[in-house]
């Protein structure tokens, strides 16, 4: 069966969505889902009865690679009892030599947290440490009862 191809060019054109007797698109709907994702994410953090913590200059997530999330007078939510922190605000990808002079201090108390945690393994202590038995304590339970 051989078609004609003004046939064919004018079956392309009239490109239904639906079945027969269904209208065609007009136009391709965009819907706008940046409103109603930040709805949905104040809701849920009024759910976990989030508040918002004011005075907070800059946050900075410090990733594996040594770049950082800078975020500049951002909006914190925080929660403890979930463990939960929400920041908001314009992230901007940096390295963290471009933040290294004002970064310093945070990042001494990160080491200084990662040392102690690396400390705070299992040890195993020296039996020096526990003090020899001088006295037979079960002769001296003998004489108390008495």
């Amino acid at each position: 069966m051989i078609l004609d191809q003004e046939k064919l060019s004018k079956m392309q054109q009239n490109v239904r969505i639906g079945g027969k007797g269904t209208a065609r698109r007009k136009k391709k709907v965009v819907h706008k889902t940046a409103g109603n994702d930040d709805k949905k994410l104040q809701q849920a953090l009024k759910k976990l009865q989030c508040s918002n913590i004011p005075g907070i200059e800059e946050v900075n997530i410090i990733k594996d690679d040594s770049n950082v999330i800078h975020f500049t007078n951002p909006k914190v939510q925080a929660t403890v009892q979930a463990n939960t922190f929400a920041i908001s605000g314009n992230p901007e990808q940096k390295n963290i030599t471009d933040l290294f002079p004002e970064i310093l201090n945070q990042l001494s108390g990160l080491t200084s947290s990662a040392r102690s945690a690396g400390n705070a393994g299992p040890t195993v202590e020296d039996d020096d440490d526990v003090p020899a038995l001088v006295e037979d304590f079960d002769e001296a339970s003998k004489t108390e009862a008495v």
